[in-house]
């Protein structure tokens, strides 16, 4: 039987609009106990009933977690105007938000919540967890730094040429023309062949979002351009060597792609002052298979349950 899944609206004081989220409740749920909780952060372009919801999420509850699994702000069914901005300093307040609401139910442990980022949500996990005290335990899944990806592959590694690409496009909409969405994926497969991509990662992705494998209303992939100058000069692991203490777990495949998560993973092990921290890197497994794919997130579940009910005390 599945778990039990309730869709809530979180409005805090400091924001405009809702985030919204789906609590992953355990089998038995006694709401008159206290449960440890995670919160589950989804990829760039992605949405809570993806892979941080119907897959980690959901396994985290099974094993007895109250699971959080929000959609960020501009994006999914969450508030925020413009649509389909990717705002990392927005996207770290977004963890405070939730945590905030989670400290106020009282099935909740409040000194036993934990985060989980999939991809771009496992960077920005990362990055709350630095400021963000009240996180106890961090799971980083083949996470990305979303600035070094944007100053790199998704700024054609010309940063100072896009942020002056920006800059024009946000004076044209500031001027009454119609805002530029790009989409980063290729419509197919096929098309992404056809043009003579070849990189794993961008195959991977289009066959994830773009067909029944991994589509969802909400995993859009699609940014608008006029407001990516943030994520330029942003990045996640910046103070990690002094404020990364939390226990943490970085979970990669050893099959790198051109989105960098192994790079990263390797960098952010290295870095983080964590006094607990383990790197697995599963063979012969690529990003995207660490997104959905059984075998791959079978091997990861298998670290990150008894890490999660080791560092927040199930």
């Amino acid at each position: 039987m599945a778990n039990a899944i309730e869709t809530v609206n979180i409005r805090n004081p400091g924001m405009a609009w809702d985030i919204v989220a789906n609590i992953h409740f355990p089998p038995g749920f006694d709401k008159t106990k206290q449960y440890p909780a995670i919160i589950s952060a989804h990829p760039i372009g992605s949405c809570k009933e993806q892979t941080s919801g119907n897959v980690y999420g959901a396994a985290l509850a099974k094993e007895g977690f109250v699971v959080i699994a929000f959609d960020a702000s501009y994006q999914g069914a969450s508030g925020g105007e413009p649509r389909l901005i990717e705002d990392p300093g927005q996207r770290v307040e977004d963890f405070r938000q939730v945590t905030d609401y989670l400290v106020t139910l009282p099935y909740v442990d409040a000194n036993h919540i934990g985060v989980l980022g999939v991809c771009g949500g496992g960077g920005y996990s990362i990055c709350a967890a630095k400021s963000e005290r009240r996180i106890k335990a961090v799971v980083s899944i083949t996470g990305v730094n979303f600035g070094r990806m944007s100053r790199e592959g998704f700024g054609g590694y010309d940063p100072i040429g896009t942020l002056e690409a920006i800059a024009l496009q946000r004076t044209i909409e500031a001027r009454g023309s119609k805002s530029r969405v790009d989409d980063v994926l290729p419509p197919s497969v096929d098309a992404a062949k056809q043009a003579g991509v070849t990189d794993i990662d961008v195959l991977e992705a289009t066959d994830y979002y773009k067909t029944s494998r991994g589509h969802a209303a909400h995993g859009l992939t699609s940014f608008l351009f006029s407001r990516r100058a943030a994520a330029l000069d942003w990045d996640a692991f910046h103070l990690a060597e002094m404020l990364l203490t939390q226990p943490l777990l970085v979970v990669i495949g050893d099959r790198p792609g051109g989105f960098g998560a192994y790079r990263d993973g390797q960098e952010i092990y290295g870095r983080a002052v964590s006094k607990a921290k383990e790197l697995l890197v599963l063979p012969d497994t690529s990003h995207y298979e660490l997104y959905d794919q059984p075998e791959a997130t079978a091997k990861a579940l298998e670290k990150v349950v008894p890490f999660f009910k080791t560092h927040l005390a199930v």
